[in-house]
């Protein structure tokens, strides 16, 4: 029998602490394609908001709890549904690193951590998920870290196509940022919600009854649009979308 590949999930605070289901459903997609899924209950987050917030040394801090915590001798892989901590860890920690004596495990792990639709796709060579049914039309956001930090695009396009029942139609200028952007979306709340409402409009004119992305946290401030505002439109993560029907 073919040794299963063995997987280290990495929960972010949004989905532990907003959207459970969907890490759940995250373990429930990657245990179907025959990984082994472990999980660490002491880990806890990447460190992004104290980093982009300017707090170095308390990033430094969590980031060193992050190695600890994935760090292991049998070379798992780490996989979260969140291409922005995977951006941070995958990019943001070589500054916090680069002159420590960390550096060199770091690098070990670094090459180790994906997120979810980019190890289904990239590592697994995936890209249809049997039973995955959704009735309905969708349009895609390319959320900023995703695109810009993970080079993640084709990949999430082509496991939503191999849906059941779901079609897809593309939104103008589904790059464009959602205006989240973490502490973005407090300091600068009016432009925040300007970039929520043009994406949302943006989305609606294509008639799709979803929009999917990689990243509850932009989801989460374009659902909170769409909920104000009461639009005929939801939101899902491809993580949930990939766990329905089955």
């Amino acid at each position: 029998m073919a040794s299963k590949t063995v997987v280290d999930i990495f929960i972010p605070c949004f989905v532990d602490q907003v959207f459970p289901e969907t890490g759940m459903n995250m373990v429930k997609v990657l245990e179907s394609v025959g990984c082994e899924v472990h999980y660490n209950p002491n880990q806890t987050c990447c460190g992004q908001p104290a980093f982009n917030a300017g707090f170095f040394d308390a990033a430094r801090d969590v980031a060193v709890k992050f190695l600890d915590d994935f760090s292991n001798e049998n070379s798992h892989y780490i996989v979260a549904p969140s291409a922005s901590c995977v951006g941070m860890v995958r990019n943001s920690y070589q500054d916090i690193f680069v002159k420590s004596s960390n550096l060199v495990k770091y690098r070990a792990m670094q090459k180790k951590v994906f997120e979810f639709t980019e190890f289904l796709t990239d590592v697994l060579g995936i890209t249809s998920i049997p039973g995955a049914t959704l009735p309905g039309t969708f349009t895609y956001h390319d959320a900023c870290s995703a695109l810009r930090e993970c080079g993640i695009k084709a990949g999430p396009r082509e496991l939503l196509r191999n849906v059941h029942g779901l079609d897809m139609v593309e939104m103008e200028e589904s790059e464009t940022c959602c205006g989240f952007g973490g502490t973005f979306a407090v300091k600068f709340e009016a432009i925040s919600s300007a970039m929520a409402e043009q994406k949302v409009d943006n989305a609606l004119a294509t008639g799709a009854d979803y929009i999917i992305s990689t990243d509850s946290s932009c989801l989460m401030h374009l659902e909170t649009y769409i909920r104000k505002q009461q639009k005929p439109i939801r939101t899902m993560h491809i993580a949930d979308v990939l766990a329905s029907g089955w």
